[in-house]
């Protein structure tokens, strides 16, 4: 029973996420948005104290099921880890744990992230890596099987489905992105949980407290054989037959040993038995299975968080083909960010924001301290002020929530013009392209020669009018680049 339960809600969360990560039209955010919120590292950065409190209540009942339940990455490890059992049933042995080892990852992994290093702590969060990975690598897949459908829905005369546009937004990311799942798919296939318990920071953490969970598989020394079908169906590793002795810091409760026995030894219980030899691994006596699985359940049910209210969008205007974004002296990150700082300390680097931009805005950042991070490039479309999909989705609060009216008075950044390639400056043509579609009327066209009203005219930005939205840099029919763009700022502030 513990075991179906086990795999049932671990389908649930990560079909959830999945889905979370795939769908590019904000629909799902409603309904599944809270999964992403649950991730334990993520609520730590976004100091959700109600999360936090729950997964380390969650961890003192129940044990590491947050690794083989709520964690995608946890469940993708035992999808590989599945396979491998197909190939080779009774594949895994008992070993000791690699404390130093963990410990040492843990340690470094907490000095980058209080010093900064986004790159570390992007490459080591789990969930983020499960969402690059999605993102990079499955997406595209989906959004062109979604194209399909609208080739086919329209030939029918239908729009069930709408085209979208299907780019591979940074070479960098994709190739990590590919990396992390060669990595994890060789680890788990040849060792289970290898990286859960020497490398994964959340995993470390959560081993100090399942020590002291109160439920635990435990022991019948009486009924045990030894015949070591438990370690060698044990994943982690943890289970030592011989000994009667399970390392609690490292099972994830995946109920893979109690399915395994033939002989009744194991049990999922709450006290060890008076009778056994080893007080740590014996068993006694235990909770009915339904009562069990209700508490199990009502835990984790326990965890979500409300869902927040779906943004609708109306997409970005017809692509320009042709452009291409400028060399900004500081990069622009999207509003509800407060500063780069904010962006560099908080950021998983987990694209879910990128994702579910609908605007083309989002893409990953390819310089190396901001490596996997969001940034903003206007060659696709512009940061629509009405759209607020991004600080709807970031669970680990690197881009605060917003609202419209908010987002609409928050500068980023601010126009700059070369008047060098302007065409109204040269005189080519009367375009005043930028001032027309500016939405906060930050930009006015003047006479290059103020004592000459019919002079050529050449855009005038008012900084502090202007939010940075890009508007203008996208719709400037200047190629490859346009003859405005916007400079970011490190501090956002309201104008």
């Amino acid at each position: 029973m513990l075991r179906k339960i086990r795999i049932a809600l671990a389908a649930v969360f990560f079909i959830g996420l999945t889905l979370l990560f795939l769908d590019f039209t904000g629909t799902l955010h409603h309904w599944l948005g809270w999964m992403a919120k649950v991730q334990a590292l993520e609520a730590i950065l976004a100091l959700n104290a109600v999360v936090i409190v729950g997964l380390v209540a969650l961890t003192l009942i129940f044990g590491r099921i947050y690794c083989s339940v709520i964690c995608p990455l946890g469940v993708m490890q035992d999808l590989f880890g599945w396979i491998g059992k197909k190939a080779k049933k009774n594949r895994y042995t008992y070993s000791k744990a690699k404390q130093s080892l963990g410990v040492g990852v843990f340690t470094f992994f907490i000095i980058s992230l209080v010093l900064g290093g986004g790159v570390i702590v992007q490459l080591l969060a789990p969930y983020s890596a499960f969402g690059r990975m999605v993102t990079n690598l499955l997406q595209p897949v989906y959004m062109a099987g979604n194209n399909v459908l609208a080739d086919i829905a329209e030939h029918y005369d239908s729009y069930a489905f709408y085209h979208t546009d299907v780019w591979v937004r940074s070479l960098s990311s994709l190739a990590i992105a590919a990396v992390t799942l060669v990595v994890l798919a060789v680890l788990a296939w040849r060792n289970g949980r290898t990286w859960c318990n020497t490398i994964c920071p959340v995993g470390t953490l959560l081993s100090c407290f399942a020590r002291f969970s109160w439920l635990k598989i435990r022991f019948d020394a009486e009924k045990c054989k030894s015949c070591s079908l438990c370690t060698k169906n044990c994943k982690a590793a943890c289970i030592d037959f011989k000994n009667h002795s399970v390392d609690y810091t490292r099972c994830v409760v995946c109920g893979d040993c109690i399915e395994s026995c033939k002989f009744g030894a194991l049990k999922y219980a709450s006290r060890p038995n008076s009778q056994s030899s080893n007080g740590q691994s014996s068993s006694g006596q235990i909770q009915e299975p339904s009562r069990r699985s209700f508490l199990l359940s009502a835990a984790l049910v326990s965890t979500a968080a409300l869902a927040q209210e779906e943004k609708k969008m109306d997409g970005g205007l017809a692509e320009i083909a042709g452009k291409k974004a400028p060399e900004r002296q500081t990069p622009l990150v999207p509003p509800g960010a407060l500063s780069l700082k904010n962006m560099q300390t908080r950021c998983t680097g987990c694209q879910l924001c990128i994702s579910e931009c609908p605007n083309g805005v989002l893409r990953p950042s390819t310089d190396l301290w901001h490596l996997m991070q969001p940034v903003m490039a206007y060659d696709r479309g512009y940061c629509r002020p009405e759209c607020t999909r991004c600080s709807d989705v970031c669970p680990a609060g690197a881009i605060q929530p917003l609202d419209e009216v908010e987002k609409s008075s928050i500068q980023i950044g601010h126009a700059v013009v070369s008047p060098d390639h302007c065409l109204s400056a040269k005189g080519e043509a009367e375009c005043g392209n930028c001032a027309r579609h500016c939405p906060t009327g930050a930009i006015e066209m003047v006479p290059t020669d103020p004592d000459d009203d019919l002079s050529p005219s050449v855009p005038a930005v008012n900084e502090e009018a202007c939010i940075g939205c890009g508007a203008c840099e996208y719709l400037c029919p200047v190629r490859p680049l346009s003859a405005i763009y916007v400079e970011g700022h490190e501090v956002h502030h309201n104008i």
